[in-house]
């Protein structure tokens, strides 16, 4: 959360669409209910393989999430190559000088060194999605229509700021 400087780490079986969007689930859930009337979130992303804004199972997964949340969702992307302004890599520098070297050989090893380093003077949370999660997951052109047509495109940047508004529910 970038206003708070609170990290949460998430680790997993393969980062793939569905780990990106699984580890935003849970994250949700801790902070919602602390979030008040937040109804929009931007998430800044770094336009990797299995978070960018043409990787169609990630556009797929996260329609759904915001139709679950109710959330309004912007997905904004750093230009190619500009990791540079990107927090989270500050982030990975700080833990990877935690580890020092270390021997990661199991994850009760990595998830104890995460859970020791401090990011801008806080502790983060960390967490283990069970399950396997598996590369190569695409939607059709077909199955993608209807995701498509939820996505709001920026006319001047299409692939690197999207819109997602939740589907109306017929109780809100």
């Amino acid at each position: 959360m970038v206003a708070s400087g609170a990290l949460a780490l998430l680790f997993g079986s393969k980062v793939t669409s569905d780990f990106w969007v699984d580890g935003l689930k849970v994250w949700w859930g801790r902070v919602s209910a602390g979030c008040g009337s937040i109804r929009r979130l931007v998430i800044y992303l770094d336009n990797g393989p299995n978070c960018s804004g043409t990787r169609t199972q990630f556009l797929a997964r996260m329609v759904a999430f915001a139709d679950e949340s109710g959330l309004e969702v912007r997905l904004v992307y750093y230009p190619p190559y500009h990791s540079k302004y990107n927090p989270v890599e500050r982030c990975w520098s700080s833990l990877e000088r935690k580890w020092g070297g270390a021997l990661l050989t199991c994850l009760e090893v990595i998830l104890g060194y995460a859970r020791r380093m401090t990011w801008k003077g806080q502790s983060p949370t960390v967490d283990h999605l069970v399950g396997e999660y598996h590369d190569g997951v695409r939607l059709t052109k077909t199955q993608m229509k209807p995701i498509e047509a939820r996505l709001e495109r920026s006319k001047t940047l299409p692939k690197y700021d999207i819109t997602i508004r939740p589907l109306k529910t017929s109780g809100g």
